[in-house]
């Protein structure tokens, strides 16, 4: 028998993926009617944060709808899978949120997606939660750039479909910025136990924001990620997920991947190193869920 064929497990999901390919190859994604601004948020690490971050812009940048990436967490990562050079000298998001440089100066395009820039994130991002104490308006600092930019390239007719911020694994200030900032959240959930245990922090945390800071502040969406369809485990915490906020998880789901994993030492997404392998196909149809979540509840 034919490895190929469609009968065997591999065969199976070969074709599987090639169908899923061939439908994607012919979706076109909605643009917004105003700039969406999701914050990427889970205080435990792990979770596929920065993963989601990249790969969801990469994907909507790859539909041409344009697409600005904020990297808020120290270690960088989301500048590195962007293949955007992030050390010390350079214009970060530090600059923009502690020394008021304007937004503009900061942001570098990525060099796989014509349509996708990024704000990256140096090491000296670690001091700034120390630093944001004493500053006036601490918590709305990033709010305030971020608005000022997409005024101006609302100006010169290049408006901003969606603004995708990578949050650091934790509930400090800089967070909160991004938590004020946004208008959505996007909650990535490992499918294993421990993830679970975390989320009930992490709303009560989000209710805090919405109280007092951003009443426009909602959790739009729910990615079940490092799914493992072999496990009862990863079955089990997909279904409580669901069963508590039916509403905001995707029915789209991110499987564990050689491919997602490799994907960043190659300063790439997965989106352009395999647009084709089963992590970019789901991390698309993701994307595409999104945009049309968006339409259909305005």
């Amino acid at each position: 028998m034919p490895i190929m064929d469609e009968s065997s497990p591999i065969g199976a999901a070969i074709a599987r993926d090639n169908r899923r390919a061939d439908r994607l190859s012919q979706v076109s994604f909605p643009q917004p009617d105003f700039t969406r601004i999701f914050t990427i948020a889970n205080q435990k690490g792990g979770v596929g944060k920065t993963t989601t971050a990249v790969n969801i812009a990469a994907a909507l940048a790859n539909q041409n709808l344009n697409v600005l990436l904020i990297d808020i967490d120290p270690q960088g990562n989301a500048s590195t899978a962007l293949g955007i050079d992030h050390y010390s000298e350079v214009t970060s998001i530090y600059d923009v949120i502690i020394d008021d440089v304007p937004m503009r100066e900061a942001v570098a395009q990525c060099p796989d997606f014509e349509t996708l820039k990024c704000v990256p994130a140096t090491i000296d991002l670690a001091g700034a939660e120390i630093e944001l104490v004493s500053l006036v308006a601490r918590e709305q600092r990033l709010q305030r750039s971020l608005n000022v930019y997409l005024d101006e390239q609302a100006a010169v007719g290049s408006r901003v479909d969606y603004v995708i911020v990578d949050c650091p694994p934790s509930l400090g200030l800089l967070t909160v910025n991004a938590f004020v900032a946004a208008r959505e959240v996007l909650i990535p959930i490992q499918c294993e136990y421990y993830a679970l245990e975390g989320l009930s922090q992490l709303l009560k945390n989000i209710q805090l924001i919405q109280k007092h800071l951003n009443p426009k502040l909602a959790i739009s969406t729910i990615l079940l990620t490092m799914y493992d369809g072999r496990t009862n485990l990863s079955a089990q915490v997909a279904d409580d997920v669901r069963t508590h906020f039916p509403d905001q998880v995707l029915s789209s789901s991110i499987p564990r991947s050689v491919r997602i994993s490799e994907a960043p030492s190659y300063g790439q997404t997965v989106i352009s190193y395999d647009p084709h392998s089963s992590g970019a196909l789901s991390y698309r149809e993701a994307a595409e869920e999104i945009a049309q979540r968006g339409v259909n509840r305005g």
